[in-house]
């Protein structure tokens, strides 16, 4: 696993929010379209894949997120080793995707960071540093999207009232979460 320094080292509380960084969490990038590629991810996930945009889909250790009409996010429930970048269900979805050619697995684990935000002011945060508008966002469990957050690609995953998981690039994942402490000051 990636040596990293982390942005945030434990849990902070802001202005009515809550934010901590959910590591070490799985994270693998799927792609597909073959008919094939369905079948065989739901046996192994034991899930269907969403195919409707901006939503997500969830099983007792998984959790799918809708990236485009061929891609996916597939996000572990739960904590992992941190000293291993040696995922079972990685191999086993690589072993009949991507060697059989029927799509594309790849490892984001050490890519993107994940924050945890939890409180009654989040979507107040996000309207401050995003075009999007989380209106009808905000009252659906389980939808997704892919928007802006003070000029940074991030995807957002309702998760429940008043609890989103965020995930951005580690590069930018710094500057994020200054820009997090400071906006949520001034809320």
């Amino acid at each position: 696993m990636l040596n990293y320094n982390s942005p945030i080292n434990n849990q902070i509380n802001f202005n009515e929010i809550t934010v901590k960084e959910l590591s070490p969490v799985m994270k693998l990038n799927l792609r597909g379209k073959k008919r094939e590629f369905f079948t065989t991810v739901g046996k192994q996930l034991d899930m269907i894949l969403p195919t409707e945009a901006n939503t997500s889909s969830s099983s007792s250790k998984l959790t799918s997120i809708w990236l485009s009409p061929d891609e996916w996010m597939i996000v572990s429930n739960e904590n992992i080793e941190k000293d291993t970048n040696k995922y079972p269900l990685e191999e086993s979805l690589y072993n009949s995707i991507s060697k059989t050619n029927l799509g594309a697995v790849v490892d984001v684990t050490d890519q993107i960071v994940l924050f945890e935000l939890e409180g009654s002011k989040i979507y107040e945060l996000f309207s401050s540093g995003s075009p999007f508008n989380f209106n009808d966002f905000k009252e659906k469990k389980g939808s997704t999207t892919q928007t802006l957050l003070n000029n940074i690609d991030v995807t957002i995953h309702n998760k429940g009232e008043n609890l989103v998981n965020l995930f951005v690039r580690r590069s930018f994942s710094e500057h994020l979460y200054s820009w997090i402490n400071d906006s949520a000051s001034r809320l």
